[in-house]
């Protein structure tokens, strides 16, 4: 029953937004849009949580392990701090290192210190999997 409920909520959490941009004209299509997404995600992932609470039971080597809410939220903080960690290694590393680029074009000189900057930016995607590892072993 609860599922189902969250089913109807997750559709009109897609429903509403658009209905809403069509009578307003498109004059509102940032709010929509940010409506849509929030209650969206925000729907699917207590959808997600109600599948996980159920106790989902997985076999490993033969044995019956039982998968809990606590192990699956684990996992997926684990997923999170390397995703999101990784994503933003990704961004600082593509402006250090264009920066970096565009600074030897025109001293030579300065390659060993713009590399420190672009290895620092790479460490950030590093204390993400570090953390995630601490996670899944913790």
């Amino acid at each position: 029953m609860l599922l189902n409920v969250l089913c109807v909520l997750v559709a009109l959490s897609i429903i509403v937004p658009f209905a809403w941009f069509r009578i307003s004209g498109g004059k509102n299509a940032k709010q929509c849009l940010a409506m849509n997404i929030i209650s969206f995600a925000s729907f699917l992932g207590l959808a997600f949580m109600t599948i996980l609470g159920t106790g989902i039971v997985g076999y490993a080597a033969g044995d019956a392990a039982e998968v809990t809410t606590g192990l699956g939220l684990k996992f997926i903080g684990a997923a999170l701090s390397t995703g999101l960690s990784g994503i933003g290694g990704g961004i600082a590393v593509a402006s250090a290192a264009s920066a970096a680029i565009g600074a030897m074009s025109e001293n030579e000189k300065i390659m060993g210190k713009t590399l420190i900057f672009v290895a620092l930016a790479e460490g950030i995607a590093l204390y993400g999997l570090v953390i995630s590892i601490l996670i899944i072993n913790g």
